[in-house]
């Protein structure tokens, strides 16, 4: 009789043991899907009504998010360059790793594993310590996440004011910096305004040469005092004027740029357009953009030399449709030997349309964190951050259309002794083309589609596509 029962009692230990171990793992499983609630079932009820409502709140507070960034993506974007928001997240992360980790802890506890078996209190403490940490892996990570994107907000967006668009656009003042040593911004080595329509993102890209001499300034301001007939100074080109406001920072009152303030003035004067505000690019550091987005694709025309101008060539960029590395893409982008500066410009050009039609918001967020970490070596700007929405969401819609472009270059535009009224017309002209309310340009001498000069479709003496294009994609 004794054998028969004890098999029996064994029976119901080994049932009653599954039983505590699937509960152990039942309460665990609770806390994975709904924080707190195993807290509720079989714990401190006051603890788990706090952390469930919490968790609750959480989610209807993301689902209300997720549903007016998918009706308006500018208030996400918005949100998404707060300062004080992405504190606010930052915060709320870590807490939630400590608090849902804590809960696990909690949900082991009221577990019971000390009545479990040996090989069942093992297996509990390993799935526990499973989600434990990467639930709170998770949300740390996420937290560093944001840290970083906080850093670059800050670090990034300037205290500008905030400017209305001027007769339907918004007018950007694109500076590539000359790097060298000692020389970060002083001499703008390129120089280019990006007009933008307030309403569809249609762009247009006026290049301005380096060389331009005899110009006028914006009417009234600083530098139209110092220079009323132009900066008509021996050897004074337009990316001489920041040298010179530089040396004579007490003209600008407390300006802690007073070389990007002066050029402001110049090309004001020059366009005839208003500047809304302006962004440097480190031309050197810019290669690290580059290579932070995995490279950019261009088509290079003609073998680009690696070098020159006074140090050895030391390589080539070979032609065809080329994906290019951040060193590549910065050669290609300034390369001079066997080219012109305008040759060049027009090659900066197609850098920038292949940079704007190539990062797309999937690219962004694969290479988030060395895109953040480039981007704060690489530009500096004015851009107020409540103004960054508008301007990211500008741009996704500027990907979809047409950019035209408008260089203030020979043969067009002489630039020794450049007509002003002209350029204002040509530039006037450019932007109701781009609104599709100006007549098409007039038809001069075709270019010859297989003369590339420089890398660039086209010559000296009759101009290079990319300059002057309605659409600059099928001049690249």
């Amino acid at each position: 009789m004794a054998d028969l029962i004890a098999p029996s009692r064994l029976h119901i230990a080994e049932r009653a043991a599954r039983v505590r171990f699937r509960r152990a793992l039942a309460l665990m499983a609770m806390t994975l899907v709904a924080p707190g609630s195993a807290q509720l079932v079989a714990g401190n009820r006051q603890v788990g009504r706090i952390a469930l409502r919490i968790w609750l709140g959480s989610l209807v507070v993301g689902a209300l998010v997720l549903g007016v960034m998918l009706a308006d993506r500018q208030i996400g974007f918005r949100l998404a360059t707060n300062a004080d928001l992405l504190l606010v997240l930052w915060l709320a992360l870590i807490a939630g790793a400590v608090g849902w980790a804590a809960l696990f802890v909690d949900a082991w506890r009221i577990g019971r594993p000390l009545s479990l078996r040996i090989e069942h209190r093992r297996a509990i403490v390993g799935v526990n310590g499973l989600l434990c940490f990467g639930v709170a892996g998770a949300l740390l990570f996420s937290a560093h996440l944001v840290g970083i994107h906080r850093d670059f907000v800050i670090a990034f967006f300037g205290d500008g004011e905030v400017s209305d668009a001027h007769n339907g656009r918004y007018n950007v003042l694109l500076l590539g910096g000359d790097s060298g040593a000692g020389r970060w911004g002083l001499r703008p080595d390129s120089m280019t305004v990006a007009s933008i329509d307030a309403k569809s993102g249609r762009t247009v890209l006026i290049g301005l040469p380096r060389n331009m001499a005899n110009f006028p300034f914006e009417e009234g301001s600083v530098m139209d005092d110092e220079f009323p007939d132009g900066f008509d100074c021996d050897g004074c080109y337009l990316n001489g004027v920041s040298t010179w406001a530089e040396d004579h920072t007490d003209l600008f009152g407390d300006s802690e740029t007073p070389g990007i303030d002066a050029t402001t003035m110049a090309v004001e004067g020059i366009t005839g357009l208003e500047i809304n505000y302006w962004a440097m690019i480190n031309m050197a550091g810019f290669k690290q953009l580059v290579d932070a987005v995995g490279g950019v694709t261009v088509n290079v025309r003609q073998s680009i030399p690696i070098g020159g101008l006074g140090d050895d060539v030391t390589g080539y960029i070979d032609p065809g449709k080329q994906k290019l590395s951040g060193f590549e893409a910065l050669w290609f982008a300034r390369a001079r030997e066997g080219s012109d500066d305008y040759s060049r410009m027009a090659r900066q050009k197609c850098v920038m349309n292949a940079m704007l039609q190539q990062i797309s918001p999937q690219t962004v967020l694969t290479n988030f964190e060395e895109l953040a970490k480039a981007s704060t070596e690489v530009f500096s700007t004015n851009l107020p951050a409540s103004e960054a929405g508008r301007f990211i969401d500008l741009a996704l819609k500027a990907r979809d259309q047409k950019m035209s472009t408008l260089s203030l270059v020979p043969p067009l535009v002489n630039t020794g002794d450049p007509d002003i009224d002209l350029i204002h017309d040509k530039v006037g002209d450019a932007i109701d083309r781009a609104e599709g309310d100006g007549a098409p340009p007039a038809k001069g001498r075709k270019k010859n589609p297989d003369a590339v000069t420089g890398g660039s479709i086209g010559s000296l003496s009759e101009g290079y596509a990319a300059n002057q294009a309605d659409d600059l994609a099928s001049a690249c």
